[in-house]
């Protein structure tokens, strides 16, 4: 009787003792290039995080390190969760040129509209296309920004004016535009486009108005040159990526959350996140009192047709890797205007 007793006893411990290490906390590090008042970190990985910790009943806590923080350049963040260096990245895609070949589709130029709908497209896309060139990952989302601008010292009002002109370019497709266009491109990830403008490494630089805010853009140049129509002048594309083992090594119920806070619910978040801060960075420039340039439609169709040879040159570059390049370009073209539409 004694002897069932302490069986009986010793099953119970090993239930406790399983029932405590499925219960057990999980700590995941995100590591991402940009300070934490930046709009991606504040109003979408914050969020983010507030969810999958509250609907993980606090078993997940995810400790975000912003601005490079641990270490490496923001190129590497990609191969820092591949290999495990951290749990979870968001980054830039083109920051790896030729990696990722599929996702250029939505760099190239005039595809893209807004950051919402584009970003719908990309992850709608991606998940048909993209799969293979990101199975080392647990993908939670892919997400584009709003419509890429050029911000200068001197105003561009004409395709002429870009003749020369030293400017950044944040992925390999961007830089090959730039070159159609008649400038100079320089390439470097976005937390170096401030010191570059202030020691005139460069001349311009292409982002998003939602980044010239914590990058001061606005402060250091007073041109700012959009584009008529609904199609902006380029996008990058991002990825927001956990570690594959990681994920794996999670019990099912947490897996769960990570799931229902990934794919098309979290690619939206980011997008619309990136369109809200871009209305904080026009208003910012507004109350500076900067050169906002609007080009006109046939201005705007000059630009176009400059830049036509990078997409046919893309379409043949994909060709030659075995993929059909014409249809992954109609299909992203499609997918942007379906969502644009919703």
């Amino acid at each position: 009787m004694k002897k069932l007793s302490l069986l009986i006893a010793a099953a119970a411990t090993g239930i406790v003792l399983s029932a405590s290490a499925y219960a057990q906390e999980v700590t995941l590090k995100l590591h991402q290039m940009l300070p934490p008042q930046a709009t991606i970190p504040a109003h979408a990985i914050k969020p983010w995080i507030e969810k999958v910790e509250k609907e993980s009943g606090g078993r997940i806590k995810v400790d975000e390190y912003d601005a490079m923080a641990l270490g490496g350049k923001p190129p590497e963040l990609i191969d820092q969760v591949k290999d495990g260096v951290v749990d979870i990245v968001w980054t830039v895609i083109g920051y790896t040129p030729g990696r990722f070949p599929a996702t250029e589709a939505f760099e190239l130029p005039f595809v893209m509209t807004t950051g919402e709908a584009t970003s719908m497209a990309i992850q709608a896309y991606c998940e048909k296309h993209c799969m293979d060139e990101f199975k080392d990952y647990k993908v939670i989302a892919w997400h584009a920004h709003g419509p890429g601008l050029i911000h200068s010292r001197n105003p561009v009002t004409k395709l002429e004016d870009m003749k020369g002109l030293k400017i950044r370019g944040g992925s390999r497709v961007v830089n090959q535009m730039l070159v159609k266009l008649g400038a100079t491109p320089i390439g470097m990830p976005v937390p170096a486009v401030s010191e570059a403008l202030s020691k005139g490494v460069i001349d311009a630089t292409t982002i998003p108005w939602e980044v010239t805010v914590p990058l001061k853009v606005s402060e250091l140049v007073h041109n700012h040159t959009g584009f008529s129509g609904t199609h902006g002048l380029y996008t990058q594309t991002f990825v927001f990526a956990m570690n594959k083992n990681a994920y794996n090594k999670l019990p099912a119920d947490l897996k769960k959350v990570i799931d229902d806070n990934s794919g098309m619910p979290a690619a939206k978040l980011f997008g619309k996140a990136m369109d809200d801060g871009d209305k904080v960075g026009l208003a910012v420039a507004k109350k500076l009192n900067a050169n906002i340039i609007t080009l006109d439609p046939a201005e705007t169709q000059r630009w176009k047709d400059a830049a036509e040879p990078v997409i046919q040159d893309w379409i043949k570059e994909m060709d030659g890797k075995g993929m059909d390049g014409k249809a992954l370009v109609d299909e992203a073209r499609s997918l942007v205007d379906k969502y644009t539409k919703m």
